[in-house]
């Protein structure tokens, strides 16, 4: 009966063992699901951070390309303005030109041919 009880002894010196090993693992592990779980709270507040600021970053850039859009159009429509006072000034020679040409002619024919 002695050897019944320490072999039954031995089997519970062991089966302590075996749960004291596994309550160190599971405690090993907790402290890494510890770990994992604060890395990813930081993750998730980083995230939320350049969430807010891409989003801050997009309403500027968009702002910013609506403002050069203006600045394209007025470009565009003062280059345009430009353009057809050029062309005005260069009929306005031209005619100018052809009129001065015309009143030279009539000086040079002089005031008795312009009376007969």
């Amino acid at each position: 009966m002695s050897q019944q009880g320490a072999t039954l002894q031995t089997y519970n010196n062991e089966l302590v063992k075996c749960i004291e090993d596994l309550c160190a693992k599971r405690d090993e592990l907790h402290k890494q699901i510890l770990l994992e779980d604060e890395e990813k709270m930081k993750i998730q507040n980083d995230i939320t951070i350049l969430t807010e600021r891409l989003a801050r970053i997009n309403e500027s850039l968009a702002r910013k390309i609506q403002m050069r859009n203006d600045f394209d159009k007025t470009i565009a429509e003062t280059e345009s303005a430009y353009n057809k006072i050029l062309e005005s000034s260069q009929t306005l020679l031209h005619v100018l030109k052809r009129e001065s040409g015309n009143l030279n002619a009539k000086i040079s024919e002089g005031p008795e041919s312009s009376g007969t």
